[in-house]
């Protein structure tokens, strides 16, 4: 089954950062150190090295004093052999989790301009990292989605494409992951779908002005200023988050856009052109008036021509309202007009734009958890195997083929002659759909696991290891076995009778020293 690949668009920070007390969840600053005296403030933030986290690339460090800390050092991944490079973040099972990579190069490879590659959350490829327009314009890149935790851990992988240059490197300088409130974003049905934050506006404030976080925001998503020609209000009465699902900062309802009696609203936002897709859109807005009983407004509300709320009163209190699926194509007008009569014009506070994108195949979860454990059982496993062994398509693990059904299932192994230490994980037998395993030219250790689960498994090559023990009696019951290539371990013990009348082609020894005989003679 192919991905649906989808551009998310760039937001960017300046390079200088505000003060921000601590919020929930994870903030790493990738690239620096293992040392936790490498552990850096922006504002009142504290941000943790990315060791432990993921266990591949290399780092470097950026000369340039004017900038954020977090951005001073960076994780980039040479290896062009791996096919992603992920980290993998303890979560909540179930939980919905904001995820934003940050981005800033600072000619840390000595190139000119900033590597493409793709990235990559819990299986499924959400954007294009491409952040030469940003880096030109002196700024750094953040890209943001909002994602279900499939399991325990919550990958964000990296990964190269036929845009990534040949003497370039995929490279990441923070990664931050927020746990949200289950009433956040809850249109969505994040079992199946993903959203990718195209832009939050602040309205009413000038370009120049604060981007509103945390502690403003309670889930640190970064809010930016806008402001054009319309006129700007400033409110008078404050707003409690809790009331809205969304939990927008009440520091967003302190300025908002307005115009004169009887006239439109028209507010061309956001200002880069979108792809044609489905989006999330929420508006918010308050009253600017002292409260009174007369401190209201009625207004309809369309997005490119097409009614979008009608008879909207808005009143101190504040309001919001959404579409869970509204489809836009290229540039963005949201315009508000007054219903009849009405003293005051509209006013609008903030809003926010996330694009709509289905989740990809996902893997079993049966084969994720048995290929983890196996995994962990060999000792210097391919620095590819982290995040979904199947997926995305052409990302998964290195040796590791997989179908792609109903679910990505893994129904082949094959790491011949790569070096591989350790021992084969029991768990292996829970791959009920394997149909091959090369294990052979290793140095793989302890004893041949019970695999009797294992009713696909058509060719099994361990030969040339240190294994020990006997072989198991369980292969007998494989009906599609046809081949067991055991030769030169030190196992012990004669061929199972289970093995013995089955027509499998069955090797213990060096090719040049097996004569004509059967199974039992070996």
């Amino acid at each position: 089954m192919s991905l649906c690949l989808l551009l998310l668009w760039m937001l960017t920070i300046p390079l200088q950062a505000n003060s921000q007390p601590n919020p929930r969840g994870y903030l790493l600053n990738c690239g620096a150190g293992a040392s936790s005296n490498n552990d850096v403030i922006v504002g009142n933030l504290k941000y943790v090295t990315d060791e432990g986290y993921i266990s591949v690339g290399k780092t470097s460090n950026i000369k340039n004093n004017d900038l954020v800390p977090i951005l001073t050092t960076l994780r980039y991944f040479p290896d062009k052999s791996a096919r992603k490079y992920c980290y993998e973040i303890p979560v909540i099972k179930g939980g919905k989790y904001l995820v934003r990579t940050t981005y800033y190069y600072g000619g840390f490879d000595d190139g000119k301009e900033p590597p493409i590659f793709d990235q990559i959350v819990e299986g499924t490829k959400w954007s294009v990292v491409n952040t030469t327009e940003d880096y030109t314009n002196g700024l750094s890149s953040y890209y943001e989605t909002v994602v279900l935790a499939k399991g325990r851990t919550l990958s964000v992988c990296l990964a190269r494409n036929n845009m990534t240059g040949t003497d370039s490197s995929p490279f990441i300088s923070a990664l931050e992951l927020e746990y949200l409130d289950d009433s956040v974003y809850n249109s969505t049905d994040f079992n199946k779908y993903a959203l990718s934050t195209v832009a939050r506006g602040n309205f009413g404030i000038t370009d120049d002005g604060d981007v509103v976080g945390f502690p403003d925001d309670k889930f640190n998503r970064l809010w930016q200023p806008f402001k054009d020609n319309n006129p700007v209000s400033t409110n008078k009465a404050n707003v409690t988050p809790s009331d809205f699902w969304n939990v927008p900062p009440a520091k967003l309802f302190e300025t908002s856009v307005t115009t004169s009696r009887g006239k439109e609203l028209q507010i061309q936002w956001p200002s880069v052109l979108l792809p044609s897709a489905a989006y999330y859109i929420a508006l918010y807005f308050q009253d600017n008036r002292n409260p009174s009983p007369f401190s209201w407004r009625v207004f309809n509300v369309s997005v490119n021509g097409k009614p979008f709320s009608s008879n909207v009163n808005v009143t101190t209190k504040g309001l919001t309202v959404y579409a869970a699926k509204w489809p836009l194509s290229g540039n963005t007008e949201i315009v508000l007009t007054p219903g009849a009569g009405m003293p005051v014009g509209p006013v609008i506070s903030a809003a926010e734009i996330m694009q709509i994108f289905p989740l990809g195949l996902e893997t079993l979860n049966r084969d994720v958890t048995a290929m983890h454990e196996v995994k962990r059982s060999f000792d210097n496993p391919p620095p590819d195997w982290s995040g979904d062994p199947c997926l995305p398509e052409g990302n998964g693990w290195t040796g590791v083929t997989c179908s792609h059904d109903k679910f990505a299932r893994v129904i082949c192994l094959n790491l011949t002659n790569v070096g591989l230490s350790g021992s084969i994980a029991p768990s292996i037998a829970n791959l009920t759909a394997l149909h091959n395993i090369w294990l052979g030219n290793n140095k793989l250790a302890g004893e041949i696991p019970e695999m009797g689960a294992l009713k696909e498994l058509e060719t099994l090559h361990l030969e040339n290891n240190q294994l020990e023990g006997k072989i198991p009696e369980s292969l007998g019951q494989l009906p599609k076995l046809r081949e067991i290539y055991l030769q030169n371990n030190k196992l012990k013990g004669d061929v199972p009778n289970t093995l013995q009348d089955k027509k499998i082609k069955i090797q213990m020894k060096y090719q040049e020293e097996i004569r004509s005989q059967s199974p039992a003679e070996m």
